[in-house]
């Protein structure tokens, strides 16, 4: 491996300039949930000139790059869309400005980074002659921001492609992750009676009965499960809608929308049956939110917003593996970690069962943030960990 993952250090270095070039194209195009057409165009492009040997957009809009044509799978994948820009920049956010070290602007970090240094990845490989007995996928996913995981929901049962394993490309710090926790959404619907507002003592009030079960939740989250690798499950409301017949009437009629985050153990029926608990003497009844958009291509497609919990055990091949990259690249052992946001990882492996990890550019902590940016020595270094382990995957040597 020593030789090769010379060759590839070498290579990742001479392509710096371009790599940072590519991601730079990436965030000048914004590229909001659903909205993605645009980048992914300009992705497809990009793959295509560094010579991968298949490139393809699918029905929901991914794009998937492919190296290779044989038995073993593995798949390294980054969504394409971002999150909207915000407010308290210090530099235009969409300019994709190259200077002092770094690629400025929405979606360096979070997350076109990954997939401007897989399209290097892909350039190296090429490069190297790889033609060994494995296929190779690049996927630049779409939606994720709004509905992580549903991407791959259709890469698996409607592209009918299923991975051996999968490195995701969220940022990471250039540490190696294995797992995060999984998350849900609920909504709790509270039902009352209607009087007017002069003789409140005639009607039921939703918001009370919304409220009350609001700081029994938030008690809820004091006492929940913990795991050593995860950390604590969570849980809060984000949401509070009320109707009613006027502004002078009691309200009839309220609904809270919860974020639960789920640890190991965690599970939809457990999760729900806590709020079940809480709001068993009330008129009340929990629901879970399901998601359903229309991608650019014009295809509608859907999913229950639940994100199972995922972790792949540290002796598993994938994590292995990714530590013999990662010092035959860099001389060091990595620190193996996990992410303390929802992943792709949730359908891969929380949903699939498929060992998945991640390694990629940029500190999480810039993630949906002002002033995002990305170092391109972390670029430089993420292309060649991509290009290393698909190579020992392999079994290249």
């Amino acid at each position: 491996m020593e030789n090769i993952s010379q060759k590839i250090r070498e290579l990742s270095e001479d392509y710096s300039d371009y790599t940072a070039n590519n991601l730079s194209k990436l965030v000048r195009i914004q590229s909001l949930t659903t909205r993605e057409r645009e980048v992914q165009m300009e992705l497809k492009r990009q793959m295509e000139e560094a010579g991968f040997d298949e490139v393809r957009i699918d029905g929901l809009g991914n794009v998937i790059g492919r190296m290779g044509n044989g038995k073993r799978i593995l798949a390294i994948d980054g969504h394409m869309d971002t999150v909207d820009l915000g407010r308290n920049w210090s530099f235009e956010p969409l300019g994709g400005e190259i200077r002092d070290g770094y690629v400025h602007g929405r979606g360096s970090v979070d997350q076109k980074g990954g997939p401007a240094a897989f399209v290097t990845a892909g350039r190296i490989l090429k490069e190297l002659g790889f033609d060994r007995d494995a296929t190779i996928y690049f996927t630049g996913t779409v939606m994720e921001e709004d509905c992580d995981g549903l991407c791959w929901k259709y890469i698996i049962e409607e592209d009918k492609i299923r991975p051996e394993m999968v490195i995701i490309t969220e940022p990471t710090n250039l540490n190696l992750y294995r797992g995060q926790r999984g998350r849900m959404e609920m909504q709790v619907h509270f039902h009352g009676v209607s009087s007017h507002g002069s003789a409140p003592e005639r009607g039921v009030n939703a918001i009370y009965m919304a409220s009350l079960a609001a700081l029994e939740i938030e008690k809820l989250n004091e006492r929940l499960a913990g795991d050593d690798f995860l950390g604590r499950g969570s849980i809060t409301v984000t949401e509070v809608k009320t109707e009613g017949p006027s502004l002078c009437a009691v309200p009839d009629y309220a609904r809270i929308h919860l974020d639960r985050r789920l640890t190991a153990g965690d599970t939809r029926d457990s999760a729900v049956a806590e709020i079940e608990e809480i709001i068993k003497e009330m008129n009340a009844e929990v629901k879970l939110v399901s998601y359903r958009e229309t991608a650019y291509t014009g295809l509608e497609y859907g999913m229950e917003s639940y994100y199972p919990t995922w972790t792949t055990d540290e002796n598993h091949e994938s994590v292995q593996t990714g530590i013999r990259v990662y010092e035959s690249l860099f001389g060091k052992k990595p620190l193996v970690d996990k992410w303390t946001f929802s992943t792709n990882g949730i359908m891969t492996c929380g949903t699939y069962g498929i060992p998945t990890i991640g390694f990629g550019p940029g500190n999480e902590v810039l993630a949906h943030a002002p002033d995002e940016k990305v170092p391109v020595s972390d670029l430089v270094a993420a292309s060649a960990f991509y290009a290393a382990f698909a190579f020992e995957f392999a079994g290249q040597e």
